[in-house]
């Protein structure tokens, strides 16, 4: 090969008394796509902000292009030909997509005049390029996490950078979304970007990478061409051990034969403002005790709008009838549906799942406080023994229940989220991506608990970007198309052919 474009040399850092990286070092070659694998935690994201300029190194030298740098900010990086897709969103909702695009870089004339037609003109041709078709002039506060992210992504390609970083670029992307990125990365390696690429998707880094290198508990393990290694080899570096092969779930309760703990009939929410349109329409399932449902369809089929009028989380009114345990419920509000045994995992963990400015244990025990309370006081010896065992349990990695929850990796902030449904022990829970930004280890884990809930009783409908995901772990499958239930498939029997026919085509079909 030629001589490295980037060189990270005995990078460490730290925060306070957590050490998030240690003594790693690795070379990026120009025009390499270059994955960076490791479980929740091992530094992946860290070492990825360093290297864009958001955080400094503790210790360690960078060489971009032979020459030693140490980026101040993320402008100084950016001048030098890097730029980032952050794992988490980093777009200001109250401006437009456009806006968005540019912040910091607006255009304007000679005079100093925003040329706002310009940026929507560079905005849309950007999000033509990702084979998209929103409009540059919406607020970005009102598109869906997967659309915000390809913002995110149209941003990072506006900067024409010759060392794009992704982190998790496909978190809240669909299938087919993924697919379009697939060919962006491809576009951008013709052209002689070099990628940095971070995911927990083995087939994304099997697709497109040239080499990996694995991180764990923030060291440097190894560097490995693609075609030297496979994807069982790689989880067991990440990892450290053995992980089994997930088989399917043999269906169970899909026959009608359980009790019937939720029940769905015509449920239908308008479009706001859109006289006539529907963002689900006379959809009708049930789901019974022990029973995993999923979700499946693309971007904008209403999977998370689903979900979140089960949860009383909408913000608008929908028709039709909800049925909890043999009795009618309406939930017009998530503390409602929480009350009644109805717990939900929001995919948007960044906006709607955490509380940023507060703990690790607030995050897990605020929706459950009741327990751990008499007379309106507050057991604190129970509360941290109930976190105590739900991060056990998950295997939450944190500094100490005290710790900041905006200080965990995104992944273990997704465990967070699910611990305080846990918490609430609930007859039916909601999971809506739950395994977004999980690494492998997590996600083996985070089944076997789907598993024992299941077996406890605890009704669930799950959805997922991933179809093979949903093969392994659903009873029965439901496919959403355009608001509209569109095909009905036991778990155990069903092929992803099937469910995309149905995503894509009318018609209720049933196997």
């Amino acid at each position: 090969m030629t001589q490295p474009v980037l060189s990270v040399r005995g990078v460490g850092r730290t925060f306070g008394s957590v050490v998030a990286l240690r003594d790693v070092s690795f070379d990026i070659f120009p025009g390499e796509t270059h994955a960076i694998m490791g479980e929740n935690g091992a530094g992946k994201s860290t070492l990825m902000k360093i290297l864009a300029g958001v955080q400094r190194p503790s210790r360690g030298e960078l060489y971009l292009r032979g020459e030693s740098v140490c980026f101040a900010g993320t402008r100084v990086a950016e001048a030098a030909g890097i730029s980032m897709i952050h794992q988490e969103l980093n777009l200001v909702e109250q401006l437009s997509v456009s806006a968005n695009i540019f912040l910091g870089r607006e255009l304007t004339n000679g005079w100093g005049v925003l040329q706002q037609g310009e940026m929507d003109r560079r905005a849309a041709e950007l999000l033509r390029q990702l084979e998209t078709s929103i409009d540059p002039r919406s607020l970005v506060g009102s598109l869906r996490v997967g659309d915000q992210q390809l913002v995110e992504i149209a941003r990072a390609l506006s900067l024409d950078s010759d060392i794009l970083i992704m982190d998790e670029p496909t978190s809240a992307l669909t299938e087919s979304e993924v697919a379009r990125l697939y060919r962006v990365a491809d576009r951008l390696k013709a052209r002689g970007v070099t990628i940095l690429y971070i995911s927990h998707r083995m087939q994304e880094v099997f697709r497109l990478a040239d080499r990996i290198t694995v991180l764990r508990d923030g060291r440097f393990v190894t560097t490995m061409a693609k075609s030297a290694t496979n994807a069982r080899e790689i989880a067991h570096l990440m990892v450290g051990r053995e992980l089994s092969v997930r088989q399917r779930r043999l269906s169970v309760g899909s026959d009608g034969s359980s009790e019937r703990v939720l029940r769905v009939q015509n449920l239908s929410l308008p479009w706001a403002g859109r006289c006539g349109r529907w963002r689900l329409r006379n959809v009708s399932f049930s789901v019974g005790r022990g029973e995993i449902v999923g979700l499946a369809g693309l971007m904008g089929a209403g999977r998370t709008e689903l979900l979140e009028c089960l949860a009383g989380a909408s913000g608008m009114c929908y028709s039709g009838e909800v049925w909890l345990r043999g009795q009618r419920s309406e939930f017009r509000h998530p503390a409602d549906a929480l009350r009644a045994g109805v717990a939900m995992a929001t995919e948007d963990r960044k906006r709607l799942g955490l509380f940023r400015g507060m703990t690790v244990r607030e995050n897990i025990t605020i929706s459950a406080l009741p327990r751990f309370s008499d007379a309106g006081v507050i057991s604190m010896s129970r509360e941290q023994e109930a976190v105590r065992e739900q991060t056990e349990s998950l295997g939450i990695r944190t500094a100490g229940s005290e710790a900041l929850v905006t200080s965990l990796s995104g992944g273990n902030q997704q465990k967070c989220m699910l611990a305080r449904c846990m918490l609430t022990k609930p007859d039916v829970l909601l999971l809506d991506d739950p395994t977004r930004g999980v690494d492998v280890g997590a996600k083996s884990e985070l089944y076997v608990l789907m598993d024992r809930l299941a077996a406890a009783g605890v009704a669930m409908v799950v959805t997922s970007g991933e179809l093979p995901e949903l093969l392994a772990v659903c009873d029965r499958i439901l496919v959403l198309s355009e608001g509209c239930l569109t095909g009905e498939f036991r778990g155990d029997c069903v092929t992803e052919q099937q469910i995309m026919e149905a995503a894509t085509a009318g018609g209720r079909r049933e196997v």
